[in-house]
C-alpha cells in the first residue's frame, strides 16, 4: 500500500510502499479515507521510534472500517498511521462519524476543534454565558474555538492575534491585535472587565504579555475573580518567565490541556460530540485538501488552514 514514511529520525515523510496492515485481537485495518496534517501530528513525527522500514506519519483520520462503516479513530498501532491507503487502530479508538458530515470535513472539524472542545467540556468545563479569549484566533484551531466556545454558550468572546489584520472575518466580539500600539492596555481592559477562560494556542511571548495583564494590579482584598489559562499550543515558543508574585496574587488558574491531560476515552468521547455538533451546525474550520503522494511537497507547510490528504484513489477525477 501507499503511505508517507519516514525512514530517519527529524527527515519529512516519503510517498512510497509499505507493509500492509494485518488485525490482530482488537484491532481493526481501517480503510483510510482522510487524513489531517496538524501540528502534533509533525511533533509526533519528528518523535517517532523509526524501526527499520520506518514508520507512518499520522495520529488521526476518517476511514471505513471492514463492513463499511465510517469512524474517525485515533493514535494507530505502530509502524502504521493515518497517512495512508490503509492503517490498524485498536477498536476501541474509534467513534462513528455522523452522515451530515463528508470525510474530509469531518477530518478538519477533529484535527482543528477538538482541542477546544476537550478545554471547553473537560479540563474547564464552561457555564453558559462566560468570557472565553482565544489567543492565535486567526490560526484554524483558533478560529473554530470561537465558534466552539460560542456554541457551547460563551456570552463573549475575544480574539487576539498578532495584527489588526489577521483579526479581519474572526466570529468574535472583541479583537485585540498584538501589534496595536495600546495592545497591553487593551488586554489589562479585558482582564479587569473579567475573562473566564484562556484558550492559549501560541504560549511564548504572547502569554508573557496576557499573564501579565491578567495578574498586574491584583490583590483586592475581596478576592480575585477566577481566570482559567488553559495551554492548548507553544508555536509561539516553549517557555515563558513567570511571576510568582504575580500569580499570588490573582485569580489566575495555569492548566494544561491535551493529550495526556484527560483520559483517552474522554478525547474519544469528546471527538464523538464534536462530529455530531458539527453534523448540524455551522462549526466548519478551513483547510486545504491535497493528494497523500504529495507529501513532501506540502509537509512543512504552515498556516492559516489544515492540509486534509486524501488517498489518491479518493480524489475526484482520478
Amino acid at each position: 500500500m501507499k503511505a508517507a514514511i519516514i525512514t530517519s529520525p527529524g527527515a519529512q515523510p516519503r510517498y512510497g510502499d509499505f507493509a500492509e496492515p494485518a488485525a490482530g485481537e482488537g484491532e481493526i485495518v481501517v480503510t483510510v479515507k482522510a487524513a489531517p496534517i496538524s501540528p502534533i501530528v509533525r511533533v509526533r513525527a519528528a518523535q517517532a521510534d523509526i524501526g527499520d522500514a520506518g514508520v507512518v506519519a499520522g495520529i488521526d483520520g476518517v476511514g471505513t472500517m471492514p463492513d463499511g462503516r465510517r469512524v474517525y479513530f485515533l493514535f494507530p498501532k505502530a509502524p502504521f498511521g493515518a497517512l495512508a491507503e490503509r492503517t490498524l487502530v485498536p477498536a476501541a479508538l474509534t467513534v462513528p462519524v455522523p452522515d451530515g458530515l463528508d470525510d474530509p470535513a469531518a477530518a478538519a472539524v477533529a484535527t482543528s476543534g477538538l482541542a477546544s472542545w476537550v478545554a471547553l467540556t473537560r479540563r474547564a468545563p464552561m457555564v453558559a454565558g462566560q468570557t472565553v479569549l482565544v489567543t492565535g484566533a486567526n490560526g484554524a484551531a483558533g478560529r473554530i474555538a470561537l465558534d466552539i466556545a460560542r456554541h457551547l454558550g460563551a456570552g463573549h468572546t475575544i480574539a487576539v492575534a498578532r495584527s489588526a489584520a489577521k483579526l479581519q472575518g474572526l466570529s468574535a466580539d472583541t479583537g485585540i491585535a498584538l501589534d496595536a500600539p495600546d495592545a497591553d492596555r487593551a488586554l489589562k481592559a479585558v482582564f479587569d472587565d473579567g475573562v473566564d477562560i484562556v484558550l492559549d494556542f501560541v504560549w511564548g511571548e504572547t502569554a508573557g504579555r496576557l499573564i501579565g495583564a491578567a495578574t498586574a494590579g491584583r490583590g483586592s482584598p475581596g478576592g480575585e475573580a477566577r481566570t482559567r489559562y488553559l495551554v492548548l499550543g507553544t508555536s509561539g515558543g516553549l517557555t515563558v518567565p513567570l511571576s510568582g508574585y504575580g500569580f499570588q496574587s490573582s485569580g489566575i488558574e495555569l492548566l494544561g490541556s491535551g493529550i495526556g491531560s484527560v483520559p483517552v476515552r474522554d478525547y474519544l468521547a469528546a471527538a464523538g460530540e464534536l462530529l455530531g455538533a458539527a453534523a448540524s451546525t455551522a462549526l466548519s474550520p478551513r483547510y486545504d485538501v491535497a493528494r497523500l503522494c504529495d507529501i513532501a511537497s506540502i509537509w512543512g507547510q504552515s498556516g492559516e488552514r489544515r492540509y486534509v490528504l486524501l488517498p489518491d484513489r479518493e480524489i475526484p477525477g482520478r
